[in-house]
């Protein structure tokens, strides 16, 4: 396409995409070599054995000593878990195992300490058994000691009595799993207390084949029977035969067995080294490999490419006999080009995460590509370029850049899978927000409100069905690797839009002797329904970042509608409320830890905030964040904004927990410094700015319209845009609150830079090709502009 004839901002724009493109480029070529195990040998002889562990593993996250292999006598393979703290897996069937655990059978005894318990029913879904003075029932969610459920622990919260009456009342293929828990000095909730016992020194929690029993290694052993006599459940050795893939640290790897000789496949989180040579014992070699950046691998995902771009021929075929769209007399050759571009793009992002997803991503290099594909088009697209748009794709093109360095500066395999996920969701996302950006810039005209409503009401049962499935089937962090929450974001805005619209102009359709609270409740019980829906599945998450999100939310849809219909005094409380919470922020500073400790609400996260030396775990997560920002000063860790270290191995900062996601901005911060910072905060800035500004535009032209079939359309614009700009505030808050500890911990991703994939593809790309397609119609249902106007920030 030719540049000239383009506006300031769009050369602008695309000046400030290719130097980021460049950069990504100098990240690559600075990269230096690495080198990873292909294949783990291990010979043993008959009766002999060896311990092995992160070291003869490649495992970064395995212990010194983690995995116990064994040749029995008459040549099987066995093995066992010798790690104190750290659990192995071994899949069978294509499903994973905890080893150390085991199906309970009827018939069966288990010891724990001094206290005996004998089986007496156990099938997958159910497990009774009788122990001292008490007999017991256990469903997978609800623990019944002489046939009434125990009252709830003193140390339970809300969410955990809420859920635990949930299970009680609910059908079992309803109920949130819940482990049942041995040890203690309690009986409460699902915990069965045992005297001179630790807490939490086994446990049975649900499965995908059953109840489980698992027993902990640095605790209490725990006795099972066994037809050989009794056996140590956590150190029992178990055979190789029929095993798949085993874990063990977080490193996956296949099991190959060749007679005397066990191979081992390491597949993910594998540790990289900088030459290919490695301290071994005798019975351990290695075959390295070296890091591909240009490499393809082979497999089905070629396949399912291939059939999905036969699928677009024949669609295109097919509309190209009919007239069809792109086909018609009024498209010209650039938009056709486009429509086949931006699919193409999209069937490269399904392959590209099909490929991860099996275990064999391409290399990175062809992944960068399909990055600049994706962001260059969603710029290119024949349109006009409006503020959002060009900060929305600087901005995820930082994410990338930041991404990439993250992936390089790791020392394992699976660093760079979280830029590579990035890239293949945005160009699912990219690719169809451009494919119906070009669509709808057809002359076609609005879809009809009663089908819109049909539309809306399919959506929001969607999201709740997800949400109902991670309730059921998931936990916090999802369910079958999604966030149905992000889509349940996007569901509520949008609903939440329609009744704002609808409600600002019931006048022209709706009965005039309806009472105003009558008709605003009919309007916002979807709303309320929906919210409440939600509420329910956030009480499983260990966390309250998504109440604070749904707050500012709530807020500023307020603002939002006070505004629009000019009420000042809900306004000014409206600020007035922001600016309580922000002095209750201050307030909560000089509290002290003995007074938050009294609290009920999330207690432990705001000590961990105000004493963070004092909690090993989430307050060393928030002690190292401090310590790489402080690296990080005003010039980045390396004095040059970053630029000397593109494609280095990282520093400190690589050792925070979740660095890729909730703690992306202290990477940033430690390796471009304040300056850095600076800017992003400006191209944030301008994004939420661009949102607002295309919002202002289609609120002004509802006014303008005599048809209020178009003035509910251009409102409920209006009001999606205010809600997505809202959930996109509240995300840069929260994580920016969290990283410099200007808020207690909580877990949100940092919107375009952190690693969140569903987050990309269910919340962020929707909102860009909406903003784009709600300005492009505005810019289409203008009569006749002036030289003035046209002179505007892109075209």
């Amino acid at each position: 396409m030719r540049l000239a004839g383009r506006s300031p901002g769009f050369l602008l724009t695309a000046a400030l995409l290719a130097v980021l493109c460049l950069l990504q480029l100098v990240c690559l070529w600075r990269a230096p070599p690495a080198w990873s195990p292909e294949r783990i040998s291990v010979t043993l002889r008959p009766g002999e054995a060896l311990t092995v562990g992160g070291a003869e593993l490649a495992a970064p996250q395995a212990d010194h000593a983690h995995l116990g292999l064994r040749r029995a006598a008459d040549g099987s393979w066995w093995a066992s878990n010798v790690s104190a703290g750290k659990q192995v897996l071994l899949q069978r069937d294509g499903v994973d195992r905890r080893m150390g655990s085991t199906a309970l059978r009827a018939g069966q005894s288990l010891r724990i300490g001094a206290a005996r318990f004998v089986v007496s029913e156990a099938d997958p879904r159910r497990l009774a058994f009788s122990g001292p003075s008490a007999e017991w029932r256990y469903d997978g969610a609800t623990l019944y000691r002489n046939g009434g459920a125990q009252a709830a622990c003193p140390d339970a919260g809300l969410a955990a009595r809420a859920i635990a009456l949930w299970n009680r009342a609910m059908p079992q293929a309803l109920t949130v799993a819940r482990p049942l828990s041995f040890g203690g000095n309690l009986y409460c909730g699902n915990r069965l207390g045992i005297a001179y016992v630790e807490g939490a020194s086994a446990s049975i929690a649900r499965a995908r084949d059953g109840l489980l029993l698992s027993g902990a290694a640095e605790r209490a052993p725990l006795m099972i029977s066994t037809p050989e006599g009794q056996a140590d459940l956590a150190r029992s050795a178990e055979a190789l035969d029929g095993v798949q893939t085993l874990v063990a640290g977080r490193t996956r790897m296949g099991v190959r067995i060749d007679g005397a000789v066990l191979h081992l496949l390491p597949q993910r989180h594998v540790a990289l080294y900088a030459e290919a040579d490695a301290l071994l014992p005798p019975q351990v070699a290695w075959q390295w490999r070296k890091r591909g950046i240009w490499t393809l691998p082979s497999g089905r995902p070629w396949t399912v490419a291939l059939g999905l771009c036969l699928l677009l021929a024949v669609a295109a075929g097919v509309n190209w006999q009919r007239g069809a769209w792109p086909f018609m007399r009024d498209t010209g050759r650039a938009i056709r080009l486009a429509a086949g571009a931006s699919a193409l793009l999209g069937v490269a992002g399904v392959a590209a995460l099909l490929f991860q997803r099996s275990g064999s991503a391409p290399g990175v290099g062809w992944s960068m590509l399909l990055a600049w594909a994706a962001l260059w088009g969603c710029l290119l697209v024949p349109a006009r370029l409006t503020l959002a748009t060009a900060a929305g794709v600087l901005l995820l093109a930082v994410g990338l850049l930041a991404q990439l360095e993250l992936g390089f500066g790791g020392a394992e395999s699976a660093a760079l899978r979280h830029f590579q996920k990035s890239v293949a969701l945005l160009a699912i996302g990219l690719g169809a927000g451009a494919h119906l950006r070009l669509r709808m810039r057809a002359t076609a005209p609005a879809m009809p409100q009663n089908r819109l409503e049909w539309v809306l009401a399919l959506f929001a049962l969607a999201a709740l069905a997800a949400l109902l499935m991670q309730v059921v089937f998931g936990d916090e962090t999802g369910v079958f690797d999604l966030q149905p929450v992000e889509f349940a974001k996007l569901a509520l805005t949008a609903l939440s839009a329609h009744c704002l619209a609808i409600g600002l102009g019931w006048h022209a359709h709706m009965p005039e002797h309806s009472s105003p609270a009558r008709r605003w409740l009919r309007l916002a019980a979807p709303v309320l329904l929906f919210a409440a829906l939600l509420g329910l599945a956030l009480v499983q998450v260990d966390d309250y970042s998504p109440l604070i999100l749904l707050l500012v939310w709530c807020m500023a849809m307020a603002l939002a509608w006070s505004l629009a219909t000019r009420k000042h005094a809900a306004t000014a409380a409206l600020f007035g409320a922001a600016c309580v919470a922000a002095g209750s922020i201050a307030w909560l500073r000089s509290a002290g830890v003995a007074e938050v400790a009294q609290w009920g609400f999330y207690a432990d996260r705001f000590m961990v905030w105000l004493d963070p030396a004092r909690h090993p775990h989430t307050g060393q997560q928030l002690l190292l964040a401090a310590r790489a920002i402080a690296e990080g000063a005003w010039w980045g860790a390396d004095s040059r904004l970053g630029l000397g270290a593109m494609g280095q191995p990282g520093g400190s900062a690589l050792h925070i927990p979740a660095v890729q996601d909730d703690f992306a901005p202290s990477f940033f911060l430690n390796r471009h410094g304040l300056l850095g910072a600076l800017a992003l905060w400006a191209l944030q800035a301008l994004f939420l700015v661009g949102l607002l500004q295309t919002a202002a535009r289609c609120f002004g032209a509802s006014e303008r319209t005599r048809d209020f079939r178009q003035a509910w359309l251009w409102r409920f614009r209006c009001f999606a845009l205010c809600g997505g700009a809202a959930f996109v505030l509240g995300h840069f808050l929260l994580s920016w609150g969290t990283n410099l500890a200007i808020f207690p911990i909580m877990g949100q991703p940092m919107s375009f830079l952190s690693a969140g994939g569903s987050h990309l593809l269910f919340f962020i790309c929707p909102l860009l090709a909406f903003s784009a397609i709600s300005a492009q119609s505005f810019e289409e249902n203008q009569p006749c502009r002036s030289t003035s106007n046209m002179k505007s920030w892109a075209r």
